[in-house]
């Protein structure tokens, strides 16, 4: 399978015979533009302007922004039920998370997660073997928080997300303060926008990528 980051929070995952789901696209709003793209889905988190961006996704995406279990072909589809805040969606609202099982990997991407770590939580959300998740903060769990989740969780890899990149308008923090609390050995930086991943590049042990596109 392979994963292209666009910025933000907003990925496309495409399966080995060419099934494609993009995840949270997001408008101009944001502080850069988001590159024109063909997903056979489009998965929302949450109805916010950095994150609903479909009419950006051509190719007849299908939208999924409720709680559900969908197939696509060779892809399996499920949205979980959590909160975009820590006072159980009264500040903010409520906030999907996806999970995503193609060529055999489980993915999750947790959206605008704002709720604490909990095991119930914890539960619904396992197994993963790519965790793609927020660190900005402000609006999201911050770097700490989500360390928390990864420490908890234990994916083969870790991708942040919703982060302060340049040109980005919003109140959040960059990435470093999420790597700082790694290891240096941990942590990968790649030049670009994409990688491809193979069940048996998986190590057991987490490895977190960092997309550096500037």
């Amino acid at each position: 399978m392979k994963i292209e980051y666009l910025g933000h929070s907003c990925f496309k995952l495409i399966e080995s015979t060419g099934t494609s789901v993009v995840c949270d696209p997001y408008d101009e709003s944001v502080g850069y533009d988001l590159p024109e793209v063909t997903a056979d889905a489009v998965t929302v988190s949450h109805h916010h302007y950095d994150h609903d961006n479909v009419k950006n996704v051509s190719g007849a995406a299908e939208v999924i922004d409720k709680e559900c279990s969908h197939d696509l072909p060779g892809v399996e589809i499920s949205a979980i039920r959590s909160f975009h805040d820590e006072k159980r969606g009264k500040k903010r609202g409520e906030n999907l998370i996806f999970k995503f099982r193609m060529d055999g990997i489980d993915i999750c991407h947790m959206g605008d997660l704002g709720e604490a770590c909990s095991p119930e939580l914890i539960d619904l959300l396992l197994p993963v073997n790519v965790l793609l998740i927020p660190v900005g903060g402000t609006y999201t769990i911050d770097a700490e928080m989500a360390k928390e989740y990864v420490d908890r969780i234990m994916p083969d890899v870790v991708i942040p997300m919703h982060y302060r990149e340049k040109g980005c308008k919003l109140d959040i923090d960059k990435v470093d303060d999420f790597l700082g609390l790694f290891d240096e050995e941990c942590i990968e930086e790649v030049a670009g926008d994409a990688i491809e991943l193979m069940r048996n590049d998986l190590s057991g042990d987490t490895k977190v990528i960092v997309f550096r596109r500037h």
